[in-house]
């Protein structure tokens, strides 16, 4: 049970306390004055009798309805048996309605308003109504009673009213508290089932961006070195090589996306250095001709971008091999004035951009879609990344022209911004433009 739903009841309870001390106070002054009241001692004993029932009465009965802000029958059966004792005690020795400070505020808590209100009335006209019972009273005491009976009456309708009041404020701040209780616990399902999702979805982009494209490389140098191994073994070795650096490569990048740490390429090079070894991959299990250049005087990145441009430079590098049945492929590096980007174009046959782009939205953010699966989940995958640290990714093709893709990320507040799972995720694919110009590339 949770903190706001203990301090409810706990809450309730320890108001009630002040009403228990009240009471208590009441009876004690009450029972003193009977006690030292002209009239006879059995009349007194008789009187402070019922007053003591009294106290079990409320204890055993009435304070638990009370506390339960609910009327049925048990609560008429309690006011009744409180005018009983009263009534006695009152008819014995008039000294007796000083209870009433304590009989009224019980009638406005144990009964509904209007009910109340009429048995805080019907309560305060009884010592008169005892009185004049009895007879023998003086026309001066007769009006004396009277009057203390009628301020009694408006004295108790305003305190029944202030007493109700708190009541209802009382009922109002458990209800509030129960309420923020229940939303808390919904924020905190709506927060437990987000950051599964979010771990979800980080776990399969980086099983995309690392573990699946390796496996397809994997997969098809095996293929190379099956259909060398007879004609060419030397072909074939230096193909099963690649295969055995790339497992290698594959298994500590692997324990480093389950980790959550820095990839492996990136913890003893720069981000140079690992985009130029993406390069030279490239060119050795494809045959392209692959091209790395710098532009600009290089320098330290946050880490979250270099993990960035790493990661688009190993997606695009895929579809090049996979999709673009290129000859070359250049990748550039540019350090430019309060901003990095970088940009990866091929010669091969392009793609149209307006269907792709429609291809990425249909493929909704959990990869589904009737579109190719690496062109939805890869570019989803590679804007998702960029926009986390507040980056820009744009892919340019005409079919039979090439592609370009570019990512410019910002560095005055690159290092600031979230880059976890937890970080805001792009609508569609990222910005996909058409070619304006006829060179293709641009």
């Amino acid at each position: 049970m949770t903190r706001e739903a203990r301090r409810a009841p706990e809450a309730r309870v320890r108001w009630f306390g002040l009403w228990d001390s009240y009471f208590v106070i009441c009876y004690l002054v009450t029972t003193g004055l009977v006690f030292t009241s002209a009239v006879p001692q059995t009349a007194r004993l008789i009187a402070i009798g019922a007053l003591t029932l009294i106290v079990p009465w409320y204890a055993g009965i009435g304070r638990p309805l009370m506390l339960r802000h609910e009327s049925d029958r048990r609560n008429g059966f309690f006011v009744g048996g409180l005018f009983v004792l009263f009534g006695l005690a009152t008819a014995v020795d008039l000294t007796s309605a000083f209870a009433l400070f304590a009989i009224v505020p019980m009638l406005m808590m144990s009964l509904a308003v209007r009910p109340a209100v009429v048995a805080a009335v019907l309560g305060n006209l009884l010592p008169v109504t005892m009185l004049w019972l009895q007879g023998g009273a003086t026309a001066p005491l007769m009006l004396f009673v009277l009057l203390a009976s009628l301020l009694g009456i408006a004295l108790s309708v305003l305190l029944g009213l202030w007493i109700k009041r708190v009541v209802r404020q009382n009922r109002e701040h458990a209800e509030l508290i129960e309420e923020l209780r229940r939303n808390r616990e919904q924020a905190a399902r709506l927060s437990h089932q987000a950051g599964i999702s979010a771990e979800r979805e980080r776990l399969a982009r980086e099983i995309h961006d690392t573990l699946a494209q390796s496996l397809t490389s994997i997969i098809s140098l095996v293929q190379a070195a099956d259909a060398e191994v007879e004609g060419a073994p030397a072909v074939a070795r230096k193909h099963l090589a690649l295969v055995g650096r790339m497992a290698t490569e594959s298994l500590a990048e692997a324990r480093a996306f389950v980790a959550d740490r820095t990839p492996a390429s990136l913890r003893e090079s720069s981000l140079a250095q690992a985009l130029r070894r993406q390069a030279d991959g490239l060119a050795a299990q494809t045959g392209l001709l692959a091209r790395f250049a710098v532009e600009g005087d290089e320098r330290p990145l946050p880490m979250a971008v270099n993990v960035v441009l790493l990661r688009a430079a190993q997606e695009a590098g895929t579809n090049v091999r996979k999709h673009a049945d290129a000859r070359a492929v250049d990748l550039v590096l540019r350090y430019g004035e309060g901003q990095v980007g970088l940009r990866v174009t091929d010669d091969g046959k392009g793609f149209d951009a307006t269907e792709a782009e429609r291809g990425a939205a249909e493929a909704g953010p959990d990869g589904g879609g009737s579109g190719d699966e690496d062109s939805g989940f890869g570019l989803r995958g590679m804007a998702a990344r960029v926009a986390e640290i507040g980056g820009v990714l744009s892919v340019v093709s005409r079919r039979g022209a090439g592609t370009a893709v570019e990512v410019k990320v910002p560095l005055d507040g690159a290092a600031e911004r979230p880059s976890g799972p937890s970080a805001p995720r792009p609508g569609t694919a990222g910005r996909l433009a058409e070619a304006a110009d006829d060179g293709g590339l641009g």
